[in-house]
């Protein structure tokens, strides 16, 4: 009897030691990465077998027993997951349980316009195109914005995503983020701006965006610009011109496109043009709505991304010899 009960307690240890080993033993997977797809609703036996049909050498029967066991087989996840080599039983259960999806990321720059952000879209990986075949109205009408155009409309920055996900999810958190900023921005705004509405703050947001080679400039810039507004002026600023071109435009800026009106030409038209011309940073969101106090209503480029401002149209002219034409 004794001799039973020890030949017992052997085959239990022996029996406990091969679990331990499996339990912690990297499973065999027929590629270094192996996409695993969870459902929402999906049984922790579904998951065991789904882990195997992916790619992982392991019996469906024994992995869902461990997930019976552990005590968490509910606390499952759906999601996107990548299992790697080296992961085992407990990772796996794990990683499933954290929800520690398979992450992918896209930047939106500032400065793009709504171009390229849907260019972006549409090279960004494994991010669903589900606003491919959309027009731009009915994008903005899924992201429930019907009637407002997409251009500016989206905070740049770098957004994650879990694998599969639908490119409006990325674009509607894009757009809330710019909700918050520019009401942000907008509480700030300056007791004698010139701007009447958070919308004409995006608008000249944007074209300080565009007119900033370097962030020093940036304040004085949308000072020269609040001014212009202020006074009645033209704002005269390249980077609409360009935006009105569209596609069209080859990368020179001749004097034909400055005299050819568009509703973005602020060379023929007064005040800000109808929409924004590309994506504001929180920078010049806060640059338009609290400008520099300056006398200047004119800069011209250096040429090293800095700018000169000047307050009189002479003293202009001289600057743009000085720096545009190398005079000296």
């Amino acid at each position: 009897m004794r001799r039973i009960l020890i030949i017992g307690l052997l085959m239990a240890g022996s029996l406990g030691l091969a679990v331990a080993w499996w339990l912690h033993h990297p499973l065999p997977l027929a590629a270094p990465t192996l996409d695993l797809s969870i459902e929402p609703g999906t049984s922790p036996r579904a998951v065991a077998q789904a882990s195997a049909d992916a790619g992982a050498d392991v019996n469906p029967f024994l992995l869902y027993w461990w997930f019976r066991l552990s005590g968490d087989a509910r606390q499952i996840r759906a999601g996107s997951y990548e299992l790697v080599t080296g992961v085992t039983p407990v990772s796996l259960l794990r990683m499933l349980v954290r929800g520690e999806e398979s992450l992918r990321s896209i930047t939106l720059v500032e400065g793009w316009n709504w171009r390229q952000v849907r260019q972006a879209l549409a090279r960004a990986e494994s991010l669903k195109p589900e606003s491919q075949n959309l027009t731009d109205e009915a994008i903005m009408a899924a992201l429930e914005r019907p009637g407002y155009p997409p251009e500016g409309r989206f905070f740049p920055d770098t957004y994650t995503y879990a694998k599969g996900s639908s490119d409006l999810a990325v674009l509607r958190r894009a757009l809330h983020a710019m909700d918050r900023k520019l009401d942000a921005a907008w509480a700030q705004r300056a007791p004698d701006t010139p701007l009447k509405t958070p919308q004409e703050a995006l608008i000249l947001a944007s074209i300080v965006e565009k007119e900033t080679g370097k962030p020093a400039d940036r304040a004085l810039i949308a000072g020269v610009f609040t001014n212009r507004l202020r006074s009645g002026m033209l704002l005269q600023t390249d980077p609409t011109v360009i935006y009105g071109l569209g596609t069209s435009f080859d990368g020179n800026l001749r004097k034909r496109h400055l005299l050819a009106d568009t509703p973005w030409n602020t060379y023929t038209r007064a005040g800000l043009p109808p929409t924004p011309i590309a994506m504001p940073g929180a920078a010049s969101l806060l640059a338009a709505v609290q400008p520099a106090q300056t006398k200047a209503l004119y800069f011209v480029a250096r040429g090293d991304g800095s700018s000169h401002f000047s307050a009189t149209l002479d003293e202009h002219n001289r600057a743009v010899n000085r720096y545009q034409r190398g005079g000296q």
